[in-house]
């Protein structure tokens, strides 16, 4: 009984912030403002499902290529909220309602691995991205980890950094959660694991470890890019 009455109170709060938000938006819009609102409305969906982020060290605010491990879509807004970056996501997602089109406000590029003819747009697409200034996130694990180890980073998934577009910086982040349940692993469905969260008694700390940025430019293609971000991240345990 006291989950299915968290369930729906989060429910009717993320219903509102939703609301709030694209009001909100709209109204920037209309000045032709840049909008903030889809930031703070993803930071302030962590905070409704429960999510706490401790920032550690001083994220890069633009002309930048955040890469972090991948335990969770709670990673997302945590990333989302405290550094305004935009996401490289999986194709498919652009085609689920309402949040394909949520996902579009906050300028997420949506790839297809399956797609090899289309790789070069996919590319074009991204470096295009990157020079609108703020930072893009990929997740270059591929998957969803359980916070035990950080899997081997794909290169594939850097080659828009081969060669970097000039200026920009690679600034690895580490996320760890304080509560191990949280990790999406597994064939447990996406929407099986929202309800699971939305659910969960209590809150949890999300800590995002900024870690040394570093000038792509400096190392010999993706592969040696992928190896240094994975060495930054894998070097210390999460959490």
């Amino acid at each position: 009984m006291a989950a299915t009455l968290r369930l729906a109170m989060r429910l009717a709060a993320l219903v509102a912030a939703l609301v709030l938000a694209l009001v909100l938006h709209g109204l920037w819009r209309l000045v032709r403002r840049p909008s903030p609102w889809p930031r703070r409305f993803l930071g302030r969906v962590a905070r409704i499902v429960g999510a706490r982020v401790r920032l550690v060290g001083q994220p890069l605010s633009r002309d930048a290529v955040l890469l972090a491990n991948h335990l969770s879509w709670i990673d997302i807004l945590g990333i989302a909220g405290a550094t305004g970056s935009a996401f490289v996501a999986k194709g498919e997602l652009a085609r689920v309602p309402l949040i394909g089109w949520l996902c579009t406000l906050n300028h997420t590029i949506f790839v297809s691995r399956e797609d090899r003819l289309g790789v070069t747009a996919q590319i074009a697409q991204l470096r295009a991205a990157l020079t609108h200034g703020w930072p893009v996130t990929i997740f270059p694990e591929g998957t969803t980890g359980d916070g035990s180890k950080v899997l081997p980073f794909k290169a594939s998934l850097l080659a828009a950094l081969d060669p970097p577009p000039p200026g920009i910086r690679v600034q690895p982040i580490r996320v760890g959660y304080d509560a191990p349940d949280l990790a999406w692993v597994g064939d447990e469905p996406g929407q099986a694991h929202a309800l699971r969260v939305l659910r969960r008694r209590g809150t949890f700390t999300v800590t995002l470890t900024c870690l040394a940025p570093f000038d792509p430019a400096q190392y010999a293609g993706r592969k040696a890019i992928a190896a240094q971000a994975w060495q930054q991240v894998a070097g210390e345990p999460q959490g």
